[in-house]
């Protein structure tokens, strides 16, 4: 930890682990849940090789930073000044292991402890532990991880060559939000585009499904146009169906990171990063609703993170992403059938296909057939049929007292009775005031 440079990235580490626990005023049963959940996460950790942080870990970089006056520099490793020396064990000991780590390779480390023991190969009066044999034989580069060590990987930088070219998109665990009663963790979902570094939506919401991030999709979409290319991480919301085919739908391609290799997706991570240190925490109070939180959000995007001057690109987000317009394509008009949800159903011999509790007639000619119907939540009356690849057009909801009326022919045909009928409030009403038959195409 010799190096400023990878003391400082530690420290700023540490702190976006700690910094939702200091940046908001919680019970000590939340605390204590909260250490829990970021105990059990996985973590690119600086200058290690190691993915778990412990919560007593965390817990300790908390009292730190709290004593240190909440400064940056409470965070930094300590110096060792006897580095690369064991303070335990000689060098007769520390050579005998060596030696017989070479010879045994496939001995756990447990078993090469125990068998200098039994030679009494190791200098009286000197303590061989199991974590100083391995401290030993990672500094010698004979520990298990490197004698099965994999071919490196060959990964290289990358940057889009224009705006919308690739979006990188996650989601972050973000700070409680008040609310009406128990307080709340929110999550930020935001997408960026990877030539400008340009954050093309970003939202907080109180659930990390798939329907919230269809929902910032959506207003990216509408407001920044069609990216070329999707890349995301290999979560639940982004392995589903109903987001394949909207983005097949659209023309765009949607990419996968490979399992456990989070470092494609870099600029968004890192951009999580400078919103949990130049955001969160600088909250002075804790928010009451999800609304005010994305306020204050929205704020700070577009005063501070799209107009500051990156330090890669060396202009800022909203200029780079601005300076080539011409290659932005836009969303089309009808945007929102692309996001339709689509379930399929088989027609009942009653013509009824149901949606969710809602009941819906098909045409005659589509009794018995396997069908795709296609529906917005925001509008659930409106459903579109497809049978065998062909649209049938919209259904109708069922209308049971409706259905009374109509008298069935033997060609499958409807015909409307002649007679009027009379409501229960005594009105006289026609048959065409109940029914108005449309024919699908």
């Amino acid at each position: 930890m010799e190096d400023e440079a990878l003391r400082t990235e530690v420290a700023l580490f540490r702190f976006g682990v700690i910094s939702e626990l200091v940046a908001s005023r919680l019970e000590p049963g939340e605390l204590t849940e909260l250490i829990y959940q970021k105990s059990e996460k996985h973590w690119n950790i600086p200058g290690s090789h190691r993915t778990r942080v412990s919560a007593a870990t965390v817990r300790r970089w908390l009292r730190l930073y709290e004593r240190g006056g909440r400064e940056l520099s409470a965070l930094m490793p300590a110096r060792r000044c006897d580095r690369g020396c064991s303070r335990t064990v000689d060098d007769e000991t520390r050579g005998a292991l060596i030696r017989l780590r070479k010879e045994q390779p496939g001995w756990p480390v447990w078993r090469l402890v125990q068998a200098l023991a039994e030679k009494q190969v190791i200098t009286p009066g000197t303590t061989l532990s199991l974590s100083t044999a391995y401290r030993i034989l990672t500094q010698e580069k004979l520990d298990s991880a490197a004698l099965h060590k994999r071919a490196p990987v060959d990964r290289r930088r990358y940057e889009a060559e224009f705006p919308n070219d690739i979006w990188q998109s996650d989601i972050m665990h973000g700070p409680l939000v008040k609310g009406t009663g128990k307080r709340r963790k929110a999550y930020l979902i935001a997408i960026l585009d990877d030539h400008s570094r340009f954050i093309t939506h970003g939202e907080f919401f109180s659930s990390e499904k798939l329907e919230s991030w269809l929902q910032v999709f959506r207003q990216a979409l509408l407001t920044r146009g069609l990216p070329r290319k999707l890349y995301v991480d290999n979560g639940a919301a982004f392995r589903s169906r109903h987001l394949e085919r909207i983005c097949a739908s659209l023309g765009i391609a949607l990419i996968h990171s490979r399992p456990y290799t989070p470092q494609g997706r870099g600029k968004i991570e890192r951009f999580f990063r400078t919103v949990r240190s130049r955001f969160i925490s600088r909250l002075d109070d804790q928010p009451d609703t999800l609304a005010q939180l994305n306020e204050r959000f929205q704020h700070w995007l577009e005063t501070d993170y799209l107009h500051r001057v990156h330090s890669v690109t060396a202009m800022t987000p909203f200029n780079r992403f601005a300076a080539h317009l011409e290659m932005i394509r836009e969303a089309p008009a009808d945007l929102t059938d692309h996001f339709r949800k689509e379930v399929r159903r088989r027609v009942s011999k009653d013509r009824v296909v149901t949606i969710d509790g809602r009941l819906f007639e098909a045409p005659v000619q589509l009794i018995g057939e396997r069908v795709t119907l296609l529906f917005n939540d925001d509008r659930p009356e409106r459903v579109e049929i497809f049978c065998k690849g062909q649209s049938c057009g919209l259904l109708r909801p069922v209308d049971l007292v409706v259905n009374t009326l109509v008298k069935r022919t033997k060609n499958g045909g409807e015909e409307m009775l002649a007679k009027t009928t009379t409501a229960n409030d005594n009105r006289k009403l026609t048959t065409c005031d109940y029914l108005k038959l449309t024919t699908l195409n």
